[in-house]
């Protein structure tokens, strides 16, 4: 039976329950079984089991909704059973939390790798999870090696090894999969689409464009702290020109920050059209006839929202100089360094950054980026984010289109950000796979694809994780990683966007949205060999939304999904 660890968090804190990281060594081989993990043990998964009689439930509870964010509590009602008891109805709940990044950990490792008020190497780089995969080794800068988990509550993986492997270049990826020596991989080039097509031995998968692409400018910073200099720059870049020359079929302009494929993404006025003349007189007006010098900011990483960012950066440099006179300096950063910088809003130029949707509500888009408390972009204005607070309690569409018009014609003209594009992309695979995926979410679930019956899955993506801790972590390419291993209270469905139970039987809401009571499935373990059950979810909940807890110890500690789309609690005055 699993130890009531609340109880016991002060010692298990004190005593720093700190293990050994998980080491490197060379990567395995496509063609030889990887190494074998170590953590879960071989016995069966057991049953569903009774609910013990002497089960203590914990709670994480916020004194009032002034100290808290959305969420005011979280509570094991019963050994399986949690409910969550929220400040205001939210009809986006099942989706935000089918998101992997509320994935649940064990409570015991959680407080053993807490650390002093530090999360630990073994926290940051070896999640314990009840995922169908587990981590067996991480080989920084070559690969990553899972190993089936052989006690899954789920469908049993299809291949007894998976290993991530990665390149910033979609050629050297293509040709990795043209030798075989990969059996997938994300992103394909804007000019290989045909290429793939027209290879009997590859097979194209196309995801829709549920993405955005913006250059965005933070006003704490002159001169865009001069709202007519934002609007001009806005108005001075060809955006039509950067969709048509760099992007692949399927992709377009963005006429919203939301694509309009999501319900209520699209209301209220199209963004700027392109006129040179008009940008250049605007900024003159507001005191900058000759221009300016800045920077452009990138991380050479290639997205779905952006496949070929060197290229786009020269074209924006060349945008800026030929129809505003500014100068700009393109300074490219290391893709840790630049998330962390771009989120806290301390660059001092224009940047290059995008969004994949992780749910398909425009909450996601919108409350996240626009929320009074989110620095990115300097100064939020209450023009924008006090709208999109009030339709974000409202269930009904229809009833909250308004408000979603009234927000974006407000981006708009308060220009945070400039919105370029939706892009097209997809994914490619040896033909012999089956069940091949490319979720319009990225988060592709390999367990399912069987690699032509070898035992061995390899897979190459964009860039190596940043950590394997995607509690405290929005990069595309660790979430992915992260959700072989650790698994939430719901998912979304293989290839689709919608929310469906995965370590809840079921989550159901009262009449007004406001309380969610989650049942929880029986009978599964951890990698750990450890049981899960209600406590888990309390503690996995505790770590990311108490700022005043000892567990909240990330990577960043910025908790940007935790703080932007739940809100923290106890959260320190600045």
């Amino acid at each position: 039976m699993k130890r009531n660890l609340f109880v016991l968090l002060s010692l298990l804190v004190l005593a720093s329950l700190v293990l050994a990281a998980c080491g490197g060594g060379a990567e395995a081989p496509a063609e030889e079984t990887a190494p074998e993990a170590t953590e879960a043990p071989a016995e069966e998964a057991p049953a569903a089991e009774e609910p013990a009689a002497d089960f203590v439930g914990n709670s994480l509870m916020a004194a009032d909704c002034d100290s808290t964010g959305i969420i005011k509590g979280v509570e094991a009602t019963g050994q399986y059973e949690v409910t969550f008891t929220l400040c205001q109805p939210d009809p986006a709940f099942l989706s935000k939390i089918a998101f992997s990044v509320y994935g649940i950990y064990p409570e015991e490792w959680i407080a053993a790798t807490a650390g002093d008020g530090t999360r630990t190497s073994e926290g940051l780089e070896a999640p314990v999870g009840t995922g169908p995969y587990m981590l067996s080794e991480w080989n920084r800068g070559e690969s990553i090696t899972f190993t089936a988990n052989p006690n899954y509550w789920g469908e049993t993986p299809a291949a007894d090894t998976l290993v991530f492997r990665w390149s910033s270049e979609s050629a050297a990826r293509l040709l990795e999969l043209q030798s075989g020596t990969v059996d997938g991989i994300d992103n394909v080039g804007p000019a290989d689409f045909d290429v793939v097509r027209d290879d009997a031995n590859l097979s194209l998968n196309e995801r829709p464009a549920l993405n955005v692409f913006y250059l965005g400018m933070t006003n704490t910073f002159a001169p865009f702290d001069n709202q007519d200099v934002r609007q001009a720059i806005a108005k001075g870049i060809d955006r039509q020109r950067i969709v048509d020359t760099f992007y692949p079929a399927g992709s377009e302009v963005a006429s919203h920050f939301t694509p309009c494929s999501i319900p209520g993404g699209c209301e209220g006025d199209d963004w700027y059209d392109f006129d040179a003349a008009a940008a250049r007189e605007q900024l003159a007006a507001a005191g900058f006839p000759d221009g300016f010098s800045t920077k452009i900011y990138y991380r050479d990483v290639v997205r779905s929202y952006l496949p070929q960012v060197s290229n786009v950066a020269q074209d924006i440099q060349a945008q800026l100089k030929e129809n505003l006179n500014i100068d700009a300096e393109i300074v490219v950063m290391e893709s840790g360094a630049f998330i962390e910088e771009s989120t806290a809003g301390r660059l001092d130029g224009i940047y290059l950054l995008g969004w994949g949707a992780d749910y398909p509500h425009p909450t996601n888009f919108l409350d996240y980026h626009f929320g009074e408390a989110n620095p990115q972009f300097g100064v939020q204005s209450p023009t924008y984010f006090e709208p999109i607070a009030a339709a974000a309690q409202i269930a009904d569409p229809a009833e909250s289109a308004p408000l979603y018009a009234e927000a974006n014609n407000a981006l708009k003209e308060f220009v945070p950000m400039i919105p370029v594009a939706h892009g097209g992309s997809g994914t490619a695979y040896r033909a012999d796979v089956t069940n091949q995926q490319a979720s319009p979410l990225g988060n592709e679930n390999f367990s399912l694809m069987d690699p032509g019956g070898r035992d061995v899955y390899v897979w190459m993506q964009n860039a190596e994780p940043i950590s394997l801790f995607c509690a405290d972590e929005s990069d595309g390419e660790s979430l992915r990683a992260c959700e072989q291993v650790v698994e939430a209270l719901y998912a979304y469905e293989t290839n689709g966007t919608a929310a469906v139970p995965a370590l809840a039987e079921v989550c159901e809401p009262n009449a007004s949205l406001d309380v969610w009571t989650c049942t929880l499935r029986q009978g599964v373990t951890f990698h750990d060999g450890s049981t899960f059950d209600a406590n888990d979810v309390v503690a996995t909940f505790t770590m990311g939304l108490d700022a005043s807890s000892p567990l909240h110890a990330g990577n960043t500690n910025a908790w940007e999904y935790y703080d932007y789309l739940w809100g923290l609690m106890n959260k320190p005055s600045e």
